[in-house]
């Protein structure tokens, strides 16, 4: 769920390609974003997939079934770039649903370094902190 939805509750030009890209990850990793890993204070696919990329060992997310049958690691890298554009945090930051069919769609069409986003930075909460801070 895009962050603007999930704090504010409103959506924006650009919730659609925060979800897709987030499904993508998903399909990437073989792993579900809400269910990555069941530990409270595991982190996430999202935070997960920044920390490969910022490490610079993305293909680390990419599930071994695709990682070892693919011949083109290339596709993979840029999916993955992409999917890390789509969930910036900031609207402004997000590519269009359109600019992303354009990207999946040409080779041509140069990518952004994708940037760690303020959500993905914080710590997550556990739900009880959560709660407290909820109460505070």
């Amino acid at each position: 769920m895009a962050p603007e939805y999930k704090m504010h509750g409103q959506f924006s030009i650009k919730s659609d390609a925060y979800s897709f890209c987030v499904l993508v990850l998903e399909i990437i990793s073989g792993r579900k974003a809400s269910s990555f890993n069941q530990a409270s204070d595991a982190e996430d696919l999202l935070r997960y997939a920044w920390r490969q990329w910022k490490a610079g060992t993305p293909l680390e997310i990419v599930d071994p079934i695709i990682r070892y049958s693919c011949s083109n690691n290339t596709d993979v890298m840029r999916c993955i770039q992409l999917g890390l554009l789509c969930v910036q945090e900031s609207v402004e930051d997000r590519p269009t649903m359109t600019n992303v069919v354009l990207t999946l769609d040409s080779y041509s069409i140069t990518l952004r370094v994708p940037e760690q986003t303020d959500f993905l930075a914080r710590p997550r909460l556990t739900s009880v902190q959560l709660n407290l801070a909820l109460f505070d």
